[in-house]
């Protein structure tokens, strides 16, 4: 079946329906973005942004326009399917292998990788870059956690993570960082996942200065 197209000729992805879906249920309830304010407490101009499509929003926000329009977990829903579209097409690939893969090793020489990031460890490696809003860093946290479900899943992968010293030297401020020790430390408890430390004794090896993440696939094929 072909896929439907917009009235621009595009192909209608998970995002636009998610922005379709968004409109139609405001011009349904004959709502302003100023009444949604009133109502979500969100800013009037990032829902704006949101029912335009020029944001993808969070979990949080759509969970408060759900609640208001009356819709259940549609948009919520609709969210999690249209938070890929907002990757770029090479780490879609990533998460697609990611997903299906049942072993996964990863090699990190300087943060916490993000299967295991907090959500203030999150904040305070991307807020490093000054261009982006404070809107921006909560919908690029949203979709780095939401990648953590695959750890919850029914059959979730076995996951081993060698981390340099490097990573628990350089860190967000004592805070952050406790409870990031405490995330990590409750998730090396999990029967498939295995947190280990290569410390600066051990001198150099191949990858200093770099990140490796290998996965196994189902069929017994290895991705780098």
């Amino acid at each position: 079946m072909p896929k439907r197209k917009s009235e621009s000729g595009a192909a209608v992805t998970a995002r636009t329906v998610l922005q379709e879906n968004l409109e139609r249920l405001r011009a349904q309830a004959d709502l302003s973005f100023e009444e949604l304010n009133d109502k979500t407490g969100w800013d009037r101009a990032y829902l704006h942004r949101l029912h335009t499509g020029a944001s993808i929003g969070t979990p949080e926000v759509m969970e408060a326009l759900d609640g208001v329009y009356g819709s259940g977990t549609q948009l919520q829903h609709l969210w999690t399917l249209a938070r890929d579209d907002a990757f770029g097409a090479r780490y879609k690939v990533f998460m697609d292998k990611e997903r299906v893969a049942t072993v996964q090793y990863k090699y990190s020489c300087s943060v916490v990788p993000g299967l295991f990031q907090t959500a203030d460890y999150a904040h305070a490696l991307m807020s490093r870059y000054p261009t982006r809003s404070e809107e921006e860093l909560r919908e690029e946290i949203s979709k780095r956690l939401s990648r953590q479900e695959i750890l919850a899943g029914p059959n979730p992968p076995h996951v081993r993570v060698i981390l340099d010293e490097t990573v628990f030297r350089r860190t967000p401020p004592e805070p952050i960082w406790r409870e990031q020790l405490a995330a990590l430390i409750e998730a090396a408890q999990r029967p498939n996942v295995t947190i280990q430390v290569v410390p600066f004794a051990a001198g150099l090896h191949p990858l200093e200065g770099g990140s490796l993440t290998v996965l196994w696939l189902s069929n017994g094929k290895a991705v780098a």
